[in-house]
């Protein structure tokens, strides 16, 4: 998959099938939609473009409710590579380019730096100053130069429309089991293990501390959950079981990522762990004393080897 950053270096495509949109998560909504471009491209002997963009263009226009994001750039490219798609150009986001009118948006953007010959659109996608483009403009406009447009409809599971928007408010609520089903895969993270107090360790359940590098990354909901730990130095799959919270027993005020790492016993500080989040067993609680807070570890672990269906 060749990936472009730079609008004034793009190749000459050859019968562009195309598609635009932040796909922020690429989850089960934007897969119908690049399952169609992929298949699109093969049929009329063409490559397959997707055109997203960079920031997400709300943290730009309107920064004050900024967005936490579900993927990375990486992670997002990693996914969409993973579907077979054959280009990528990330649009660097700027106020000026969401100031371009709908009908230049089409004609200078759309048309005259990809030539496509097929347009996929999904169904509420707007575009253009203060969103005044539509799938109806574009097909108008399209037209003229004989550019077929697809639209997607939206797509729902267990009577749900999935959205960004839904898979960000599950995850802040804690119901990870939705959101993993709305994304077609477990929500991950990745961040670096930093040194911590050795609270962990002096429990019995040592734990990498991680350090999310991506601020704009969304961070679920405060609580305990099952997870599966890879690690960049080390080809293996690990399970384990991860806290995210202030340490309420320890009258902790900061947020911390730790994670406890079934089976491991080498030194990963500095390493960069990538987490998925398999199931949320319970909240952040409270404990009287160290000693209950270590029952409630030992039931949390326990639920964990019930889960993976592992003996450790």
């Amino acid at each position: 998959m060749r990936v472009f950053r730079n609008l004034d270096q793009l190749p000459q495509f050859s019968n562009a099938v195309i598609t635009i949109g932040t796909f922020d998560g690429v989850h089960n909504g934007h897969k119908v939609i690049i399952r169609n471009i992929v298949q699109s491209a093969k049929e009329n002997d063409g490559e397959s473009v997707i055109i997203t963009f960079h920031p997400h263009p709300r943290n730009i226009i309107n920064p004050q409710q900024a967005l936490l994001h579900l993927n990375t750039i990486e992670e997002k490219l990693a996914l969409l590579k993973d579907m077979g798609v054959d280009n990528v150009v990330v649009v660097p986001f700027s106020r000026e380019f969401s100031e371009m009118e709908a009908e230049d948006y089409i004609k200078d953007f759309l048309i005259g730096k990809f030539q496509p010959k097929i347009i996929v659109f999904g169904y509420d996608h707007r575009f253009g100053k203060d969103r005044r483009g539509d799938i109806h403009l574009l097909k108008a406009i399209a037209k003229l130069d004989n550019i077929t447009v697809h639209e997607v409809g939206k797509q729902e599971i267990s009577d749900i429309t999935i959205s960004s928007t839904k898979i960000r408010n599950y995850l802040k609520e804690g119901n990870l089991h939705l959101a993993n089903e709305l994304l077609g895969y477990n929500y991950m993270m990745s961040g670096i293990v930093v040194r911590g107090d050795q609270i962990g360790r002096e429990l019995g359940y040592p734990t990498a501390n991680l350090q999310i590098q991506d601020t704009e990354k969304l961070i679920p909901a405060n609580g305990i959950y099952a997870v599966k730990v890879s690690i960049r130095q080390n080809s293996n799959l690990f399970y384990g079981m991860m806290s995210i919270g202030t340490r309420p027993t320890f009258d902790g005020t900061d947020t911390r990522i730790e994670v406890h790492i079934f089976q491991l016993q080498e030194d990963i500080y500095g390493d960069t762990l990538t987490v998925e989040f398999i199931e949320f067993i319970r909240k952040e609680e409270k404990f009287i004393n160290r000693e209950t807070l270590q029952q409630a570890m030992a039931q949390d672990k326990e639920f964990c080897e019930i889960l993976f269906d592992n003996s450790f």
